[in-house]
């Protein structure tokens, strides 16, 4: 309680600081409504994280960078490489749709994404929208949507460099080049990451578990070229692939070597047009794909299922009309195709989504108003309808009340609906259930802002009530059947401020995510969760540190199934960089300085403290 209250005064505390400076908070957002507006315009809870951002916290990869955001809770199976859980608001991992490049790279089969595969050095903003955005988007969209982007071309072309190294064996290298060019702007970006890392496994939770460290390598490769005929028509292809190669223990064989190879890609072509005054065209043709391989002492380990390759392939078309100054229509159509391609006998291996959305969004004085509507239609079990209507009331200059209420779906995945009774040989059996139906969400939201130069604070209240969730019954084989009921409400509150040569950032997370039918915390899932982070600038140097916080969450034994309890942590990181010239920079960070134990998984080994050390030359 007393870091929870220690969080909420310091909060407090920054909006009472707010003073005017110019504008440094007019970024400009497109995934809250899927067109470009202000952040400080939108209805739904937002967050940008944005170069600078990046570049300031030295992390490595996606997940790291995502722990600094309100909502925003982060499970990772052991050390950087590991199987990697995002949730948002309390909501289960499937509950959150990632795209890259406006790309669906979730696999089919499992329903997650494997963020934990896509390194920053790749990567050029993310945004977060929180809360029930089916209707812009479909299915998964119950927490919310994450929309990451890859590096652009910017400005005159020009090469950078990076290379580090630390703790466990770290070894980080980026190169690239990129830029504008008459009418074409281009970039290309490699990076290849290493760690010997530590045991994925505890071997004093879990005696059955290899002791030995468990590392992971990964390279990355992104492009992009996009070229302006005229300033009405462009035309832009994108291309990423992300290859990552893991070692990990189970609980039944101390001397085996179980090890992974996973690559995340992504194709893409798309056109931008201006048909009229008033009409701006979307076309995209794109293809994301998630492939899995396993393998058991070198090799592919057959008897539990040893490779998933799932594709969605999209089509999809948007058109947006400006209906006078401060009113815009959009109406668009996507086809979506999810195929698997495994040594698993899948009963149905692929389906279809034919989908019809629609979307408002004006400005009447002093009021705003949102509504979206979007109609999916699936091959395997029908229709679903989603719908979002949002309402803003400025206040004064500075603050802004809001409140929405929407409805979300989460499809059930084709592991979930077609995979084959298989029996897995420990007395453990699983089948498919063709006869799911979609887990489906009712969310509620009141918010407060104020944005008054470099200063924004938000609050939200949210009531988010899941039904039909997807769950294993294990009769009379383990099966996933449409069972449970989830409500998950609480207070989200942040800010972001400068003060001269001094940035802060704050977050705090108040939720109370349970089943509705036996009454406990939803796994893995705090009540309470937040961070600090600040930056200060000293001429040549720049020093800053996070303050990281969750609650105690509750988990289960993973041979017993015993219910276990994860402790809260505080844990502490140190950020420092030195500008050795305007072109070369000397970075380093420290994790985890008290070495606190941070786990976040029953029996799975945190990496506790940490030090890299990078230099970076940017041309």
């Amino acid at each position: 309680m007393k870091q929870q209250k220690l969080l909420v005064a310091v909060l407090c505390a920054a909006t009472s600081l707010a003073y005017a400076e110019p504008d440094t908070l007019d970024e400009i957002v497109v995934t809250a409504t899927r067109i470009a507006q202000p952040l400080k315009q939108s209805l739904s809870s937002t967050a940008i994280i944005t170069q600078q951002d990046i570049r300031e916290s030295q992390a490595a990869d996606v997940p790291a960078i995502l722990r600094s955001v309100a909502g925003v809770e982060i499970n990772q199976a052991g050390g950087m490489g590991k199987t990697t859980d995002l949730y948002v608001r309390g909501t289960n991992a499937t509950h959150t749709l990632i795209l890259l490049d406006g790309v669906r790279i979730s696999s089919a089969t499992s329903g997650t994404a494997s963020i934990q595969d896509l390194m920053l050095d790749q990567i050029e903003r993310i945004e977060v929208v929180r809360g029930n955005v089916s209707s812009l988007y479909g299915s998964e969209a119950i927490g919310g949507v994450v929309q990451i982007f890859t590096k652009r071309g910017h400005g005159a072309p020009a090469a950078n460099v990076s290379a580090g190294m630390g703790s466990q064996g770290a070894q980080r290298l980026s190169a690239g080049f990129g830029g504008v060019a008459e009418k074409t702007s281009f970039n290309v970006q490699a990076s290849r990451f290493k760690t010997d890392g530590v045991s994925t496994l505890n071997p004093v939770l879990l005696p059955g578990a290899n002791p030995d460290k468990d590392g992971y390598d990964n390279t990355s490769l992104s492009a992009n070229v996009r070229h302006e005929f005229s300033p009405d028509h462009s035309l832009t292809a994108t291309a990423f692939n992300s290859e990552g190669h893991n070692q990990y223990d189970s609980t039944v064989g101390p001397t085996d070597s179980n090890t992974s190879k996973s690559q995340v890609s992504k194709l893409s072509f798309s056109s931008d047009n201006r048909l009229s005054d008033i009409w701006q065209s979307h076309l995209q043709l794109a293809q994301g794909v998630d492939d899995t391989q396993t393998f058991l002492n070198g090799q592919l380990d057959l008897a539990n299922g040893a490779a998933f390759r799932t594709s969605n392939q999209q089509l999809a078309w948007q058109n947006t009309l400006q209906l006078g100054e401060r009113n815009v229509l959009s109406l668009g159509v996507e086809n979506l195709t999810q195929q698997v391609t495994s040594d698993v006998a899948f009963t149905t291996k692929k389906r279809k989504v034919n989908s019809l959305f629609a979307g408002y969004t004006g400005y009447y004085g002093s009021h705003q108003v949102q509504a979206n509507l979007r109609q999916d239609g699936y091959s395997d079990f029908g229709r679903s309808n989603t719908g979002l209507f949002g309402y803003g009331y400025a206040i004064n200059d500075v603050w802004r009340a809001t409140a929405s209420i929407s409805t979300a779906f989460k499809a059930p995945t084709l592991n979930d609906l077609f995979y084959p009774f298989t029996d897995f040989g420990w007395g453990f059996t699983y089948a498919g259930n063709p006869n799911l139906q979609p887990e489906h969400s009712r969310n509620r939201e009141l918010g407060l802002h104020y944005t008054e130069g470099s200063q924004r604070f938000d609050a939200a209240y949210f009531d988010n009530r899941i039904s039909g969730l997807i769950v294993g019954n294990n009769l009379p084989a383990y099966a996933m059947v449409n069972l449970g009921e989830a409500r998950i409400d609480g207070i989200e509150l942040g800010y972001a401020g400068q003060f001269g040569d001094t940035g802060m950032k704050a977050a705090l997370t108040l939720q109370d995510p349970r089943n509705v039918g036996t009454g406990p915390v939803l796994t893995r899932r705090a009540k309470q969760h937040g961070n600090i982070s600040l930056m200060q600038q000293f001429r040549t140097w720049q020093v800053g540190g996070e303050w990281q916080y969750s609650g105690s969450r509750p988990d289960a034994d993973l041979t017993t199934g015993t219910p276990v309890t994860l402790p809260s942590y505080n844990v502490i990181n140190l950020i420092a960089g030195y500008a050795i010239n305007k072109n070369l920079k000397l970075s380093l960070r420290a994790n985890n300085l008290a070495n606190q134990n941070d786990a976040t998984a029953y029996g799975y080994n945190p990496l506790g403290r940490t030090l890299f050390v990078g230099l970076g030359y940017q041309q």
